[in-house]
């Protein structure tokens, strides 16, 4: 078999079992096609069929590097070749997949975005309470930036699922993975009190007068994840500010905010319901800039270096 007849036969298999789309079996033929023609100009075998160990793909992993290709890209066509010979080994064409051993490249971890203490006070500020929506954006904020919560599970939370005697909700997060969120007692009061009347003027919109869930929209339904980011986006305009604020970004402001004041690592990822608390631990990096902000403003011959 040649090595065009083992591509032509790896993607028939993509569209005809995988159901993949054209774009995506035209991805992959492109990503294999760079490393076959890769081997022919290095000569490092006698085709893509023929490797013998992981120099190869380690070498065109280096190559792809110089020619300063993205990370991303890079990781792409790696995972195309490790599927492909993955096939290969499978159907007896070759005997080994050496793209098993290639190591992806790390991403510098981005970090999050967050809105600063300030800025949310102005927001919170420019909000008109007085009308039933108004309030309830308000709480919506308060919730979002007050427990951390992703978008998805301040959406799904039911009446039930508060706990006032004891200022906390209980969170359905994901994976059926479950979590309390702890209210402080302003948060509290507002939220009992949407609910005990801003939501009763909502709910009566709705011919489900039944339905439990917490947040509705204008209509008393149900608000979804798309009518948050709506609703935070016209709390932007409305407040005169231009930046573009996401429910995540709370969530983020949420966990950096508990740090800056003196929040122990472990009980933010309870908070947040991080799995691996590595993935909390992104939060510090943000904190940790904050401290050598405030140590260059503090520390007189740190000032003096200004």
């Amino acid at each position: 078999m040649t090595e065009d007849e083992a591509i032509d036969l790896f993607c028939n298999y993509l569209l005809g079992v995988k159901n993949y789309s054209e774009n995506t079996i035209k991805s992959y033929r492109e990503d294999i096609n760079d490393f076959k023609e890769f081997i022919h100009e290095e000569k490092m075998a006698r085709d893509i069929l023929s490797i013998r160990n992981d120099r190869a793909p380690n070498n065109f992993k280096s190559s792809l590097r110089y020619k300063k290709i993205s990370i991303s890209s890079i990781d792409r066509k790696l995972s195309s070749l490790r599927t492909f010979y993955k096939y290969l080994v499978k159907e007896n064409i070759v005997t080994d997949n050496f793209f098993t051993n290639v190591e992806t490249i790390k991403k510098e971890k981005r970090l999050p975005h967050v809105v600063k203490e300030p800025e949310l006070v102005e927001l919170f500020n420019s909000i008109d309470v007085k009308i039933p929506l108004g309030f309830r954006n308000y709480v919506i904020l308060e919730v979002l930036y007050g427990c951390g919560l992703r978008v998805s599970e301040l959406c799904d939370m039911q009446i039930s699922d508060i706990n006032f005697s004891d200022s906390t909700i209980k969170i359905h997060g994901k994976g059926n993975k479950e979590r309390i969120a702890v209210l402080f007692s302003e948060l509290a009061r507002d939220l009992k009190h949407y609910i005990m009347y801003e939501r009763l003027v909502l709910i009566k919109r709705s011919s489900d007068i039944e339905n439990r869930t917490v947040f509705l929209n204008k209509n008393g339904t149900s608000l979804t994840p798309r009518g948050v980011r709506v609703i935070l986006d016209s709390l932007i305009k409305n407040a005169g500010d231009t930046y573009h604020l996401t429910p995540h970004m709370l969530r983020h402001s949420f966990a950096t905010s508990m740090l800056d004041h003196g929040a122990d690592l472990r009980s933010v990822q309870e908070l947040l319901g991080h799995e691996n608390l590595s993935t909390t631990q992104i939060y510090t990096h943000v904190s940790i800039e904050k401290m050598k902000q405030q140590y260059q403003e503090a520390f007189p011959r740190a000032k003096k270096e200004k």
